[in-house]
């Protein structure tokens, strides 16, 4: 006959003993609240069959400190309103006399949109929002710099250039100058999505639901909230049908912004900025500046002042940026220098005198 399994051997003493069934019932009890007192990391809660038991009171608080943290981060995304951008800016004026001429024709097809304009100031490609408080501003600078070696490894030396060509909308409410599609794309996508990452890793709130897709806005119907009382509830196609296909020009990527939405604009019209990295040939010169003043003395470590320290620490930060903005100075003019003629300078002409008589009525 073949010896039956403990669990049927247990079961049939059982039922023939009475009285020892409760002898090991009592056994197992005290088994049990010795087991309780005792540190979970000396208990072996496997089974015959290697599986594990895990305490029932620990697995409900796992799931409701899970429910928590989870609904912690609905909330946090629900109450997620961007205020911080990272910003190409548009430095070509061969694209920003093109949109200029763009809005103007569309504004004399109906002057209420005339407000809906962005100013040509603040021409930009956006490549990431966020949301930061006054504590989080210097993460996210740190995190702009942080960010610089990462967009040279992807461009491995090389120029990223930027041609736009034709129109479109979001759904009828924001006009942009549309990125022609190209091999600019997969790189440009690529410091988007490593952008994103950075700020992201530094407990920030960065990036958008929707994928990204590069744009040079021209209009917004938002900006100005009572062209829906007066019936423009959208951007009409007709207005911008004659630049379907047209091309503005090219702008090559030598430095990105983190610009304030909501601090007031600078006098030339762009975002408030809070800080800049150049990028490619212009931050090969950058370095070379950055080498000779670290040259400067620092005082000695041992015997050294701290505020001494910290004006050494303040003139070579001020001697950066002012290197950074003659670097933005020089690579305006040699991008805008020589450029060849289209047989639209007459417009063009026409255009800044359009638009500044209307930038006169406003």
């Amino acid at each position: 006959m073949e010896r039956p399994g403990a669990e049927e051997a247990n079961s049939s003493e059982c039922e023939n003993m009475p009285g020892k069934k409760k002898t090991l019932e009592d056994f197992e009890a005290k088994a049990m609240d010795s087991l309780v007192d005792m540190p979970l990391a000396t208990i072996d809660t496997k089974d015959d069959c290697g599986i594990t038991d895990v305490p029932q009171v620990n697995l409900e608080r796992s799931e409701e400190n899970e429910y928590k943290d989870q609904i912690k981060k609905k909330k946090k995304y629900k109450d997620y309103q961007p205020n911080y951008f990272l910003s190409i800016p548009i430095t070509n004026k061969e694209i920003t006399k093109g949109i200029k001429i763009l809005q103007n024709a569309v504004i004399q097809q109906d002057k209420r949109l005339a407000k809906a304009m962005m100013g040509d100031g603040s021409f930009h490609v956006t490549l990431l929002v966020m949301q930061l408080n006054d504590d989080e501003v210097n993460i996210g600078i740190d995190a702009l710099l942080e960010l610089k070696p990462f967009i040279e490894e992807i461009l491995q030396g090389k120029h990223l250039t930027l041609p736009f060509q034709g129109v479109d909308t979001f759904g009828n409410q924001v006009g942009f100058v549309k990125l022609a599609e190209g091999e600019h794309m997969n790189p440009l996508l690529e410091i988007a999505e490593v952008a994103k990452r950075t700020f992201q890793e530094k407990g920030i709130l960065a990036g958008e639901s929707r994928s990204f897709k590069p744009h040079l806005t021209f209009m917004k119907l938002s900006k100005v909230p009572w062209l829906r009382k007066m019936g423009v509830k959208k951007i009409d196609p007709k207005f911008y049908e004659k630049f379907i296909s047209h091309r503005f020009g090219d702008e090559m990527l030598h430095r990105i912004d983190l610009c304030s939405m909501m601090k007031e604009k600078q006098s030339n019209g762009y975002y408030h900025c809070e800080s800049s990295i150049v990028i490619g040939e212009s931050s090969t010169v950058l370095q070379s500046y950055k080498r000779d003043v670290s040259s400067w003395p620092s005082g000695d470590k041992n015997g050294g002042e701290p505020d001494d320290a910290e004006l050494v620490k303040l003139s070579k930060r001020l001697v950066e940026n002012a290197v950074l903005k003659a670097v933005q100075q020089y690579l305006e003019e040699t991008q805008n220098k020589n450029k060849p003629g289209d047989g639209s300078t007459v417009k063009t002409e026409e255009a800044d005198r359009n638009g500044t008589d209307n930038d006169n009525r406003k």
